[in-house]
Parts: C-alpha cells; sequence; structure tokens
C-alpha cells in the first residue's frame, strides 16, 4: 500500500502533479472545491494514474483541506513515487 500526503490545488486547467513543497506532492485538479468534486477529482486522479480501481484509492486525511493524506491499496511505495517523479499525470484533462 502506498500513502501520500499531497496539496491540491483546484480550479486547474487540467490534473496533474506540479512538483514537491516540503514533504508532499503539488496537485492540482481540474475540479472545484465544492460538493467533494476535488476530493474525487483527487481519487479518480490516483486510481488512473496507479491503474486501480478507484475503491483502492481513499482520501485518509483532510477530505475538506487542502493539504490530504491519500493512500492507494495495490501499489508500492516506490513504484508509485517513481511515477509522481516522471510527471505524474494521468489520461484525463477533464
Amino acid at each position: 500500500m502506498a500513502r501520500l500526503t499531497v496539496k491540491v490545488h483546484p480550479r486547474a486547467k487540467r490534473s496533474a502533479i506540479t512538483g514537491r513543497l516540503g514533504d508532499a506532492w503539488k496537485l492540482d485538479l481540474a475540479a472545484p472545491p465544492v460538493d467533494g468534486k476535488a476530493n474525487e477529482e483527487c481519487v479518480r486522479f490516483f486510481a488512473e494514474l496507479a491503474g486501480v480501481p478507484r475503491s483502492r484509492v481513499r482520501i485518509v486525511l483532510g477530505a475538506t483541506s487542502r493539504t490530504k493524506v491519500v493512500e492507494i491499496e495495490g501499489v508500492a511505495q516506490d513504484d508509485l513515487e517513481r511515477s509522481l517523479a516522471g510527471g505524474g499525470e494521468s489520461g484525463s484533462t477533464r
């Protein structure tokens, strides 16, 4: 299981990892922070990036905050960190 701290920036043009901020990954989300849409996009983004179903991705801390802790089942921490360091972009631009 992989566990990441992310700092989200909602209402971006597209969803993508844009770098690091201390120990956290910076994540632009193409969704507004309204009615859980940014959280849904965060889960969708990491599920697509990791190649796992959305049911294996959960926000364990920070559901109402821009700083979130995300857990992804079925993915090794090192593999996910390498994907993120390589640009971490999912296929959708939403």
